[in-house]
C-alpha cells in the first residue's frame, strides 16, 4: 500500500467515524421515540413514525451538512 493511498484510506475512515458520532443524538431521537411508542405515549402509528423519521432525517442533513449519514 502507497503513502497517499494510506492518507487517503485514514482520512475517509476518519470521516466515516465523524459521521457516525455526530449522528448519535439523532439515534437518541429515534430510540427515545421508540420508548415513548412502546409506553403507550406516543400513538402507534407507521404513518407518524414515517413523518418522523423524514423530519429528523431532514433535521439530521441541515444540521450535519456533508457529514449526515445517508440510507
Amino acid at each position: 500500500m502507497s503513502y497517499p493511498q494510506t492518507v487517503a484510506n485514514t482520512a475517509a475512515s476518519l470521516g466515516k467515524t465523524s459521521s457516525l458520532m455526530l449522528g448519535i443524538p439523532f439515534d437518541i431521537a429515534r430510540e427515545q421515540y421508540a420508548k415513548a411508542v412502546q409506553a403507550g405515549i406516543i400513538e402507534r402509528s407507521m404513518l407518524k413514525w414515517a413523518k418522523f423519521e423524514r423530519e429528523l432525517s431532514a433535521m439530521e442533513k441541515l444540521t450535519l451538512g456533508p457529514w449526515a449519514r445517508r440510507v
